[in-house]
């Protein structure tokens, strides 16, 4: 199975002058806990629900008036949409990141796969699907 056949093709994201309380009104409207970052058509980085908690929260930090380019993680890594399952997951493992951007073969972001979207469509059989669902597992217990 190929990403693009999993990905939702409605690619959410924000500025980096986005503040963190319009952010994270933002990922509860879509029920997602991470949103790509974009300046000028080009990703610069994740902000993600943790980010907001541990980076600013916790810190004391205003999320009114802190942007997410202030606590967000300034790190992409793309995938091509004809990849399979597989490969993204070994990507993924490879960069130790848990979401990846899904590039279209002119190199434009169509969507974004994240570590549930590989532990939902990964085959049983899969050698991925042991170390996807244990990479999960270890994400929850880091945000609790």
């Amino acid at each position: 199975m190929q990403v693009k056949e999993i990905i939702k093709r409605k690619l959410e994201y924000i500025s980096p002058d986005t503040p963190l309380d319009e952010a994270a009104r933002l990922m509860k409207s879509k029920n997602v806990g991470a949103l790509p970052v974009f300046e000028k058509d080009k990703e610069v980085g994740f902000i993600t629900d943790r980010d907001i908690a541990i980076r600013a929260v916790a810190q004391d930090k205003d999320p009114r008036t802190t942007m997410a380019r202030e606590v967000m993680t300034q790190h992409c890594v793309n995938c091509p949409e004809d990849f399979t399952l597989e490969k993204a997951a070994q990507l993924m493992g490879e960069k130790n990141v848990r979401r990846l951007i899904v590039v279209d073969k002119a190199n434009k972001p169509v969507g974004l796969i994240s570590l549930g979207d590989l532990a939902a469509n990964l085959p049983r059989s899969s050698s991925f699907q042991g170390t996807v669902r244990k990479l999960k597992q270890a994400e929850k217990s880091t945000v609790a």
